[in-house]
């Protein structure tokens, strides 16, 4: 509301430092957060609701317009080092604020840029990169290292031991996210043109943003059948990417029943309603089929080129006799991520999981069941949006900081 007000009163430049004082990069939310604070608004209750992520967009744009983004340097240095493993949303969050408390932080990346799956797993034409990129250079300015090509843990190439880094560092934040996908475990998921989501989004996004694919095969959309199977924004973002690769047809698959056209907002509000919801990439030309199931995949010569499927009940149960079958070259599984990649860096370190498969720690210290070891984001709460990875990178360094010095100044 505050800057909302400000915004209303003309008085942009205060909107900006009073919008950036909860939330480092505004950028990125304005321009991809689902925006359930529009879903929650008052105004959502009798009309539509103030429309504030465009207004965060608008916000952030005209201050680095204006110049008024500079970098927030340290008066002071406290002589600590840190290290942040992982430089999405949560790790750069988690860096900068860090930084401004005046530790020396050294950021690693597994990947040849920062961002995490905002470069790699969001496509361009929902985001362009260099939003990312003026970022980075501002955090540079303020002190942070970035190390790229640098996977902690694991036997790649170039990969950092994690107790090195224990040796080295007085601190260390794990920030790598929730890589795990959800698998599809039917028959005939070993032929070949099956794919998980985030092995086709970031070979594009290499592709844009002109980086090497490595030892990678080429997984293009062009010409194909393709199934995409998953309803939410990674499928969405599969879509928009095969249909801009010259796709034959794109059809997405969603075991969900079909959501109704309008919401019951008296029932709902405020929190985020089930309704109908059509991403621009499932406009440009999806078929979108809802309440249904995959039973198996068929191919020739170990290629797909059927999927099998059954329309379910609301219990998710096949309906007898509703049996029919895809064209499909191309399979794209876009049904979500589980958990935090386990194998390299979690078992090395030996850090203790939760129950889903998380890295366990509590929202009061960011603590790990290891020593000066920190988690935050969605390596610790599991799949879920960028405004909570930043929140939680945010808290993590304050945690830390508190950590190394006993007490903090850093902001919520």
């Amino acid at each position: 509301p505050d800057w909302n007000d400000l915004v209303y009163q003309g008085n942009w430049e205060e909107a900006s430092r009073n919008l950036h004082s909860t939330n480092n990069f505004p950028d990125f939310t304005g321009r991809i957060c689902p925006a359930p604070c529009e879903a929650s608004c008052t105004l959502n209750l009798i009309e539509t609701p103030v429309t504030i992520k465009t207004i965060e967009h608008a916000i952030a744009e005209r201050a680095w317009e204006n110049g008024w983004l500079k970098p927030e340097i340290a008066p002071h240095k406290t002589g600590r080092k840190v290290a942040v493993v992982g430089s999405g949303p949560a790790g750069m969050a988690c860096a900068q604020q860090l930084a401004r408390a005046g530790h020396d932080v050294h950021l690693f990346e597994k990947n040849a840029k920062a961002g995490g799956l905002l470069r790699y797993g969001i496509p361009d034409f929902k985001m362009e990169k260099d939003v990312i990129d003026r970022r980075v250079k501002q955090m540079e300015a303020e002190g942070v290292t970035f190390h790229y090509n640098a996977p902690v843990g694991g036997d790649a190439r170039g990969a950092i031991d994690p107790q090195q880094l224990l040796k080295e560092y007085e601190a260390v934040a794990l920030t790598g996210g929730a890589e795990a996908p959800r698998d599809l475990p039917i028959a005939g998921r070993d032929l070949d043109g099956i794919h998980f989501a985030m092995d086709f989004l970031p070979q594009q996004n290499r592709r844009v943003g002109n980086e090497p694919l490595g030892d990678a095969r080429d997984i293009l959309a062009g010409g194909k059948h393709v199934v995409v199977i998953g309803g939410g924004d990674t499928g969405s973002d599969c879509i928009g990417t095969s249909l801009r690769q010259g796709a034959t047809s794109v059809t997405q698959l969603e075991i969900m029943p079909a959501p109704p056209e309008h919401e019951d907002k008296a029932l709902t509000w405020p929190n985020w309603p089930l309704k109908m919801r059509t991403s621009s990439s499932q406009a440009e030309g999806a078929e979108r089929e809802f309440a249904v199931l995959t039973q198996k995949f068929e191919g020739k010569d170990g290629k797909v080129t059927k999927l099998h499927c059954v329309r379910v009940d609301e219990k998710f149960q096949p309906i007898a006799g509703s049996e029919f079958s895809l064209d499909a070259d191309l399979v794209l599984l876009a049904m979500g991520f589980v958990h935090p990649v386990h194998e390299g860096l979690l078992k090395t370190l030996g850090v203790e999981l939760d129950q889903r498969g998380n890295v366990r720690a509590n929202t009061a210290d960011y603590e790990t069941s290891l020593p000066k070891v920190f988690t935050a984001g969605d390596m610790r709460r599991g799949q879920s949006l960028v405004v909570w990875a930043i929140r939680e990178g945010r808290l993590c360094a304050r945690a830390v900081d508190t950590f190394l010095m006993g007490s903090t100044n850093l902001p919520r």
